[in-house]
């Protein structure tokens, strides 16, 4: 099997991938922005957001979870050229979304304070922990009036990718970041962290506008959400179908999240000045390694088109190239991230020297690990393409559960080692969840179109063309 395509593939690739990019780039560059100019205000203040921002990443990755189970059937019905079953599952995901959003806002509005404060341990490096639990539960607070608007913008900007739509959420992310730096200057002098929320919350909904207006402004261009408010009803053959492949990657997400959140807590024995140094290097961390991790994105919409239109023969080849690139990509993030270890922690000038020198050398652990990680991530889309939520359930938090989770705690409470060696060995045992990635993905088990069986018949007599 080649790895290496021709020009025309990676044309057709980079069309779906580089505005997927760029908009998760720009989502990125909303939390560095925040990040950057909380820094400013102090230590505490910049790690009572960083643990506040775990929390909400929960939620962020529920919805996730969500949109993904629903859209593996709006990428295969969309390669299929059936917008009428584009059209019941974004129905379902704006269902989905103001459930979660209204659960994620009770559960962590009564429990955030008490969630903090488990990050909060008293250690030698002078922090004020009651300052760190007071920013970082005020942020908290204002961050849930954005879940609703983040919850269905996901909707809109997951259905418009998965039609081949990129460039429209990706416009919408970069004038949503554009509003967010602008608010975060002349909010957070006088309001401090509550100022940096409030710039998120409005970006949110700024977001959210932009892409639903563009979809009611273009009928011609996205027919299947036309009427798409009339009713809310959607075939209970088809719901029943997408919760049934939907659940376990709704579970995966939430269980993966909550996994990471507890190796994140782990680290947070060794001090609050290790809380903050692992914030700044997650955050750079996450904005460079955007460029895989939207591979993974562009893998599940390319591969789920291909699966939908039953063109099985493309199916491996294609999956294989996309794989491949994603690795190439991961290599080259990791040179970049080897040079801005020891520059992007000094953009923090009010934190301590121990949190800069700490931050470096998270970063470096990140740039080691970053093609373990495109290859996991390559791996996790491919199976979910599919339909193999199970699998790919337990491919993923199940790992997490079973390796990171524990190795997290045992270095930490049974050894002496340093938070540096901790983190990297954390990282470093993604080598054995590629191994598996591997196997599973050369099965080809996951290849198969899930919008054809028996018993999505209905949408057939529905069924319209697409215009060109």
């Amino acid at each position: 099997m080649k790895l290496i395509g021709d020009k025309q593939f990676y044309k057709s690739v980079l069309r779906i991938a580089v505005p997927i990019m760029i908009q998760n780039g720009v989502t990125n560059m909303i939390g560095l922005a925040n990040n950057i100019t909380v820094g400013q205000l102090g230590t505490e203040q910049l790690a009572g957001v960083a643990i506040a921002n775990q929390l909400i990443s929960i939620f962020y990755l529920c919805v996730f979870g969500a949109v993904s189970g629903a859209g593996i059937f709006g990428a295969q019905f969309f390669g299929k050229r059936d917008y009428n079953g584009v059209r019941d599952v974004f129905r379902l995901k704006v269902i989905l979304m103001v459930a979660l959003s209204v659960l994620g806002m009770i559960i962590l509005g009564v429990f955030g304070k008490p969630l903090i404060s488990s990050f909060l341990h008293d250690a030698s490096d002078g922090s004020d922990l009651a300052l760190t639990l007071k920013e970082g539960y005020d942020y908290l607070l204002i961050m849930l009036a954005g879940f609703i608007p983040y919850g269905l913008g996901q909707a809109y900007g997951s259905t418009l990718r998965e039609a081949d739509q990129t460039i429209v959420p990706m416009r919408a992310s970069i004038i949503a970041l554009l509003l967010s730096l602008a608010l975060n200057y002349v909010l957070i002098p006088f309001m401090g962290v509550a100022g940096a929320a409030t710039a998120t919350v409005t970006s949110r909904f700024a977001e959210l506008w932009l892409n639903a207006h563009w979809a009611k402004k273009h009928p011609e261009e996205v027919p299947f959400f036309v009427g798409v408010y009339k009713s809310f009803k959607v075939p209970a053959t088809l719901s029943k179908q997408i919760i049934a492949k939907g659940t376990p990657l709704l579970i995966n997400e939430t269980l993966w999240s909550i996994g990471m959140t507890m190796v994140n807590q782990t680290y947070s024995y060794h001090g609050v000045a290790v809380v903050a140094a692992v914030n700044i290097a997650t955050t750079v961390a996450n904005l460079v390694n955007v460029m895989f991790t939207s591979m993974g994105n562009s893998i599940g919409i390319i591969i789920g088109n291909l699966l939908g239109a039953g063109d099985m023969e493309k199916v491996r080849d294609a999956n294989t190239k996309m794989i491949a690139l994603s690795v190439m990509i991961a290599l080259g993030i990791s040179g970049v991230m080897l040079i801005l270890g020891p520059i992007f922690p000094q953009l923090y000038q009010n934190t301590t020297e121990e949190v800069r020198e700490l931050a470096k050398w998270i970063i470096w652990c990140e740039a080691a690990a970053a093609p373990l990680r495109a290859f996991v991530n390559a791996s996790y889309f491919t199976l979910r393409s599919g339909g193999k939520t199970v699998l790919t359930f337990l491919f993923d938090s199940g790992f997490v559960w079973c390796g990171n989770v524990v190795v997290s705690y045992v270095l930490t409470h049974f050894t002496n080692m340093n938070i540096v060696p901790i983190y990297f060995w954390c990282r470093m045992i993604e080598f054995i969840k590629c191994v598996i990635g591997f196997v599973l993905v050369k099965k080809g088990t996951w290849m198969e179109n899930i919008v054809g069986r028996q018993g999505m018949e209905h949408h057939e007599e529905e069924q319209q063309e697409l215009p060109a």
